[in-house]
């Protein structure tokens, strides 16, 4: 959010990467919107994925407004830093990303679904970036639980990609990667655009429509 002037889009490594901490920072006890615990346990019949598309500020508004999703959560994932503050993301040295942990039951909500809203949401072919907020926490990432997950993100991908091109647009940056641990963002970027409904969203799409479980070949 508001990241214009923090130019990094080279991820740091491991050696270089910020210490970060062993106890995890404080955050929000339950969902502000669906009123749920938040907690990383997935109750018997539900799935669970990460996505990074850009700012989880919109991102989780996205996915907590979707019939049969259980729960969403704010959160960094897929670099170095254990438990790391948003400060710390926001230098670039923590090598995490902003994602948004989300729980759906998959009898009401498929995981195409929730690709179709992934790809439409943002715009994959911007590298570390998404529009304004520039560095590599606002990368493009489905980090998947299930080899299932895994399948259907590349499928998507490919497919995806062609519709992308055909429009105009470059390749697509996206990482697709098993999910590493999630780190819960602090308490205020919880549901943030839920209680600031006048917030900051940097997130849009491309307008090309994604063609995965639509039974349209890509």
């Amino acid at each position: 959010m508001f990241q214009m002037f923090r130019k990094s889009r080279s991820l740091v490594n491991a050696v270089e990467a910020l210490p970060g901490r062993d106890a995890p920072i404080p955050t929000a006890e339950r969902h502000f919107v669906l009123d749920r615990p938040l907690a990383l346990d997935i109750p018997d019949g539900l799935e669970a994925a990460m996505f990074g598309m850009g700012c989880f500020w919109g991102v989780e508004r996205k996915f907590w407004s979707l019939e049969g999703v259980w729960l969403t959560m704010a959160g960094y994932a897929a670099g170095h830093t254990p438990n790391p503050t948003y400060e710390e993301v926001c230098t670039g040295r923590t090598g995490h990303n902003e994602v948004v942990w989300v729980t759906y039951d998959p009898a009401t909500v498929s995981f195409d679904d929730l690709l179709r809203v992934f790809w439409e949401g943002h715009d994959p072919t911007q590298g570390m970036r998404q529009g304004n907020d520039v560095g590599t926490q606002y990368r493009s990432g489905i980090y998947w639980t299930t080899d299932a997950q895994k399948t259907a993100a590349e499928t998507s991908k490919e497919m995806f990609a062609h519709r992308l091109s055909a429009a105009g647009y470059g390749d697509v940056t996206t990482e697709i990667l098993p999910a590493p641990p999630f780190y819960f963002a602090e308490d205020y970027h919880q549901q943030y655009l839920a209680k600031n409904p006048h917030g900051y969203c940097g997130v849009g799409g491309t307008g090309v429509s994604c063609p995965i479980g639509t039974g349209v070949a890509a």
